[in-house]
């Protein structure tokens, strides 16, 4: 198991890149399936989330191979069902969440699927019902095995119909639109999720020769078609590590700029850190966050305490919440961070107060922060990484403290944030991987 041991109060200078973006390419992966015909895919982050997704497409009979430093193609003329089916296919799945968007794909390229409880993140209970709920609406039957311990799904006749989803679950409207695209007739998607990770899927199915209208909106509509061709496709930069740069320089008091940010996709992200008082110039489509002593939290119009809180999209993302609360604590002001999908997301503050941070935690989902207003520094510690997120807030946190911190698990930060250590060291950081 890596650690990293990092040497807080160093201040970054240069420039950085961000990579492409974890949550959208999980999804395109597995769309690859959804054709016979050679499908390229550029931007493709060397995570290991991905290369395990990656792999596990190889073992399915996939032809994969690596065009560039980050582009891959990918030729699914020959799927092999029975490993598709197979004891050691459900355990590779079991240790990775990305891998429940395949039932969609393969149910919209073979008619089956089978599906074992995927792994990832240990952030509180993360359901399932609305990607199979769409999927029995279009036809699908679920059947567990009790031998493989896993359900079998098959679908011998796709039929689309009008669903309106429970929540708005981005991996499940993503499910649902890979089986729907070749589903006899017309399916139409209400309280759909749309994401940039979802708009980008459907774009792609639209190249590929799927008729989807509504993109972009939470109104998705959906023509079968028989058959889906090859295509070209750009992974847009991860909107989660640009967020994470723009909070590490604020709490480091570091003058970075964010190359390539996409800022259209951003939505209300920029604003979010705005709030919390960090100073962030839009350059073209590049984000410059200046050198910045202090930063003062905003207060609501009418004097109360600020409140940053996770919806879905166009709201603000679950998955930045850990940074915010990590760059709160040096802010003049207090906030209340409200972390409404992920009953566990926020058990990590622990190590921050142990580090010296001012924080409440009310309960599972409300932590209220109060900023030191960097009269005092966090002191270094020893801790893990229990998840992605609160790995790289928990980085953040240890960069700008005083003294030597060493992180654990660090695999976690790996499966989301590609050689991390080393764009970061050279940038000024003191991270060292044993």
């Amino acid at each position: 198991m890596a650690a990293f041991v990092i040497e807080g109060g160093h201040r970054l200078k240069g420039d950085i890149y961000p990579q492409g973006a974890k949550n959208e390419v999980l999804q395109i992966l597995c769309a690859t399936l959804l054709t016979r015909e050679k499908v390229t895919i550029h931007n493709v982050p060397d995570i290991l989330d991905v290369n395990n997704l990656i792999q596990l497409l190889r073992d399915m009979g996939v032809k994969v191979t690596r065009e560039g430093v980050s582009s891959y193609s990918f030729i699914a003329d020959d799927v092999d069902l029975e490993f598709a089916s197979g004891e050691v296919f459900l355990k590779k799945c079991a240790k990775l969440r990305g891998s429940v968007m395949l039932i969609g794909a393969m149910l919209g390229r073979c008619g089956q699927a089978v599906y074992a409880k995927p792994g990832g993140d240990q952030i509180g209970r993360r359901r399932l019902d609305t990607h199979f709920i769409g999927i029995q609406r279009l036809g699908a039957e679920f059947h567990y095995d009790e031998e493989l311990k896993a359900y079998v799904i098959k679908a011998e006749h796709l039929k689309g119909t009008y669903m309106l989803l429970d929540e708005a679950s981005v991996t499940g409207t993503a499910n649902i639109i890979m089986t729907a695209v070749k589903a006899e007739g017309t399916t139409v998607i209400y309280n759909a999720a749309c994401e940039p990770y979802i708009q980008q899927l459907c774009r792609m199915l639209n190249r590929m020769g799927a008729r989807i209208s509504g993109i972009a909106s939470n109104l998705l509509t959906i023509e079968g078609v028989e058959e889906l061709h090859g295509c070209e496709h750009t992974v847009l930069p991860d909107m989660i590590e640009v967020g994470s740069f723009i909070g590490m320089a604020a709490m480091t008091q570091s003058e970075i700029t964010i190359k390539n940010v996409s800022y259209e996709n951003l939505g209300i992200i920029p604003e979010s850190f705005r709030r919390l008082g960090i100073t962030l110039e839009q350059w073209g489509d590049d984000i410059f966050v200046p050198e910045q002593k202090y930063y003062a939290v905003e207060s609501f119009m009418d004097g109360s305490i600020l409140t940053l809180a996770d919806a879905p999209w166009p709201g603000l993302t679950p998955d930045l919440l850990s940074v915010m609360l990590v760059v709160a604590t040096q802010a003049r002001g207090s906030v209340l961070i409200h972390q409404k999908m992920f009953e566990s997301r926020l058990f990590f503050v622990d190590k921050l107060i142990d580090m010296g941070a001012q924080i409440i935690l009310c309960d599972p989902h409300r932590a209220v922060v109060i900023g030191h207003d960097r009269k005092f520094r966090l002191r270094g510690g020893n801790m893990a990484s229990p998840d992605i997120r609160a790995g790289i807030a928990l980085l953040i946190a240890a960069m700008s403290a005083d003294g030597i911190s060493r992180i654990s698990n660090v695999e976690q930060i790996d499966r989301g944030y590609q050689d991390i250590e080393r764009r970061l060291n050279a940038l000024g950081a003191g991270i060292t991987r044993i």
